[in-house]
């Protein structure tokens, strides 16, 4: 490919068609993070590896803007994360992170990176990193855990701003594999709306199995 010709879907995410098929981008001055290909400045990115990125493929698209607060919980080792802070450019990204091997290899791009704020810590427990994180635009969350609602909850009572809004990725089997999936997601909708305004919630198939999104924006 000799020239990148996408389109913006929103700030610093383009779509474009490669060798027939659809293919989404993040435009960086960085390099690739996790074996991701570049074309000219723009990192594509994988949407099987990353859910915020399966869910712009699948159309729904969310424009952070480049200026947004944001707490992600759940980093790993930055996949998504490093696509977030190409988009949020003048932004900053707080990520926690619990496990100590995966955080090791998201070190190196914090480092490389200016609007990242890696923090190793128990997104359970945020009063713990409450000392670091101020108020935040948009919490971002994917935590395969039983209770990943509470832990959603409790951190926007921490650090949600006036309108705050958020994504939580629900894993059905990690909650309860003895239900099925659509009874699960019912469930945590339904334990959400309490506190939650809901925007939209889908499936993340065929990118991400047993999987859904829910957006939401804070009550409080």
């Amino acid at each position: 490919m000799s020239s990148f010709q996408g389109s913006e879907i929103a700030h610093n995410v383009f779509m474009a068609e490669i060798e027939g098929r659809k293919r989404i981008f993040t435009k960086s001055a960085y390099p690739p993070h996790y074996g991701e290909r570049k074309v000219g400045e723009y990192r594509e990115w994988i949407p099987q590896r990353s859910k915020l990125g399966a869910l712009f493929m699948k159309g729904y698209v969310i424009d952070l803007g480049e200026n947004t607060r944001l707490l992600y919980l759940g980093a790993a080792s930055g996949t998504t994360v490093s696509h977030l802070s190409d988009i949020l450019d003048s932004g900053i990204i707080y990520a926690v992170e619990y496990s100590a091997k995966p955080f090791q290899k998201f070190l190196k791009l914090a480092m490389e990176r200016k609007n990242i704020i890696p923090i190793l810590g128990d997104a359970s427990r945020p009063e713990r990193y409450s000392g670091i994180v101020e108020k935040v635009d948009f919490i971002y969350q994917d935590i395969a855990q039983r209770n990943q609602v509470e832990i959603f909850r409790k951190n926007f009572e921490f650090f949600a701003a006036e309108n705050a809004e958020g994504l939580i990725f629900v894993k059905a089997r990690s909650i309860d594999s003895t239900k099925e999936p659509k009874e699960i997601y019912g469930e945590v909708i339904r334990k959400l709306e309490g506190d939650f305004e809901i925007i939209k919630h889908a499936s993340l198939e065929p990118y991400h199995r047993d999987h859904i999104f829910i957006h939401v924006r804070w009550r409080g």
